[in-house]
């Protein structure tokens, strides 16, 4: 096992590391960028280096910086959490390069994963089904028509390195296809610095649904159940829970085999997720691959008993799974709630400043996971997760109500976050009777407006 560790992150899942560290016996090196000084992660981590001014470019996303911190405090890995460069295949080798231990998967590995149409060629060479669309990356208008024309209306234009949303666009007709293409190009070229873009049948009615998987280098590997991530706003994910009501036990036994196979196709190690859409009917389409701890793994925390990050850490340490398929336990249903410093009256526009006045919801059954404290001050530079929150029931409905009893005690004063939100949602008819799909935040929203 690992001595000592760098956490190459920040935030909630930076803290979240460090506890996963300490109970496995393991000294912590946190980095932290000028505008982070007073952050929680630097503060429990056994050692601090700061690592620039607050831009990310500057700090966070600073290889140099990070590898030349990592060698000055003599660690022996490299955790990445997420976002940032957990899925850079370049920082992998450069870890791999400096005799640093990168935790998660090889870099061939993230290359392979992290674009998303070797990904999907990867899958389709396996008899894995895919979703209609382009195996090539779509280059001029008369090639992105022409498909358009062959799947039919709706299509969606994604980014082959993105993820988050970015390069993404809706389009229902000719003409938004045409300019769309340019806009998703350019910003694919700006986020990823790759113009790569590609077309797939776009398929509003569907669920998103993703199973964890966990593999070490001996070729051993295990599901630990779905996540369903449907409830999501410009792709970016709201709420999750464990198990998801569209899947009876034996479609969860043929996505979760499917899942596995698919992880051991490309000799996976780690942990990392499948992604599925799953439509009405029960066919599923792959859609991709994560290859980095999941910012909402606690939901599956709660329903098997296991600590996620130190199996990952374990795995990358080079320990063996001792995870069996057929021994792996569920118990309960798990919703995670993503509390985010932004205005839901008022766009979703971030908000960030100084929280005042924090009180973290607690009792039976309820997680909180975040790095936020009274008289923290949020930053404007990151990404405005400031906790997630999350609870575990004997079903659903139970669930449902520990949720809404702790969402009525968070409090977080003055910012406006997505509490109340998501208090409104937890009250919402179709959502209570499990009736949703990738489509269902954004139709409400449309529906508030009218």
């Amino acid at each position: 096992m690992f001595s000592k560790i760098l956490i190459a992150n920040r935030g909630e899942i930076a803290v979240r590391i460090i506890r996963a560290c300490k109970e496995l016996g393991i000294r912590t090196v946190a980095v932290y960028s000028e505008a982070d000084i007073d952050c929680l992660h630097v503060r429990f981590a056994d050692e601090a280096v700061c690592i620039g001014p607050a831009s990310s470019a500057n700090s966070y996303l600073n290889i140099p910086a990070i590898i030349s911190a990592a060698e000055i405090t003599d660690v022996e890995a490299i955790h990445p959490g997420y976002g940032f460069l957990a899925e850079n295949a370049h920082f992998a080798e450069i870890c791999e390069s400096c005799q640093i231990v990168f935790i998660g998967p090889a870099p061939y590995n993230i290359r392979l994963m992290g674009d998303k149409m070797s990904a999907r060629e990867t899958m389709k060479k396996a008899n894995i089904p895919i979703i209609p669309g382009s195996q090539e990356a779509i280059k001029t208008k008369e090639e992105a028509l022409k498909l358009a024309k062959k799947i039919k209306y709706p299509v969606i234009i994604k980014a082959s390195a993105g993820g988050g949303g970015k390069g993404m666009r809706v389009c229902h007709n000719d003409v938004r296809l045409i300019s769309a293409l340019i806009t998703a190009q350019n910003e694919a070229e700006a986020t990823f610095g790759k113009s790569d873009v590609y077309l797939e049948k776009y398929m509003p009615n569907s669920r998103h649904i993703e199973f964890q998987i966990v593999a070490d280098r001996f070729g051993h590997c295990v599901h630990l159940g779905e996540r369903e991530c449907s409830l999501q706003r410009r792709h970016q994910k709201l709420l999750e829970e464990s198990p998801s009501v569209a899947l009876d036990e034996k479609l969860r036994r043929k996505m979760g085999e499917i899942a596995v196979k698919a992880a051991k196709i490309v000799k996976y190690q780690g942990v990392g997720t499948i992604e599925f859409l799953l439509e009405e009917d029960e066919n599923f389409y792959f859609l991709e691959m994560n290859t980095r701890i999941q910012v909402e793994h606690p939901v599956t925390e709660m329903v098997t008993g296991l600590d996620l990050l130190k199996l990952q850490i374990q795995l990358a340490a080079g320990e063996k799974l001792k995870l069996h398929q057929d021994k792996i336990k569920f118990s309960g249903h798990s919703i995670e709630c993503r509390i985010n410093a932004e205005d839901p009256e008022n766009g979703f526009i971030p908000c960030p400043g100084t929280i005042k006045t924090l009180f973290l919801p607690g009792g039976p059954n309820v997680r909180v996971d975040t790095h936020i404290y009274s008289g923290y001050k949020i930053p404007t530079y990151y990404d405005s997760l400031l906790a997630k929150l999350i609870v575990k029931g004997e079903n659903r409905t139970q669930a449902i109500k520990t949720m809404r009893r702790a969402l009525d005690e968070f409090i977080i004063e003055p910012i406006k976050t997505t509490i109340t939100f998501h208090k409104q949602l937890l009250e919402n008819k179709d959502f209570l009777r499990g009736a949703i799909n990738t489509h269902f935040i954004e139709d409400l929203l449309a529906e508030k407006k009218e």
